[in-house]
């Protein structure tokens, strides 16, 4: 006989509530999530902190692949790097926001990932729903996506 456990006698009672995972049946459900940088450490830091059943981060390495890894995968959230290659997160966000408003996208959300506080300023002059300082760690991660989610 098949049986199934709730989210809380799998120890994740603590896992924000809008990540928390929501079951259907036997199956779960999927959160997409969008990963745009350059860094293998920034890479590894989210997968720990977010990756996991019901979870799919996908990574592109450049911002100019932004906008079709969104267009093909339609994530949730954009988490984007300030610094990525040939297009930075803060141009990377504006293309996001101007192709949306002009209906070649849909409308996504997107959490930037920030070098130092002062930097938020340019996350709010990107129309960003949301932003973190690094140094990144696992609680702070959830909360933001969490955040930006909801």
């Amino acid at each position: 006989m098949l049986t199934r456990r709730e989210p809380e006698a799998m120890g994740q009672a603590d896992f924000p509530s809008r990540l928390r995972r929501h079951w259907v049946g036997y199956h779960q459900s999927v959160i997409r999530m969008l990963l745009a940088t350059d860094s293998d450490s920034v890479h590894h830091a989210l997968d720990a902190a977010l990756g996991g059943d019901g979870i799919e981060i996908a990574r592109v390495r450049a911002g100019v692949e932004v906008a079709a890894a969104v267009r093909e995968q339609e994530p949730a959230v954009v988490i984007c790097d300030l610094q990525i290659g040939n297009m930075g997160g803060m141009a990377t966000c504006l293309d996001l926001r101007m192709e949306a408003e002009m209906g070649r996208l849909p409308e996504t959300k997107v959490l930037m990932l920030l070098d130092r506080t002062a930097d938020v300023y340019l996350a709010r002059q990107a129309k960003s729903d949301g932003w973190l300082v690094k140094p990144l760690d696992a609680l702070s991660v959830q909360r933001a996506v969490s955040a930006v989610l909801d």
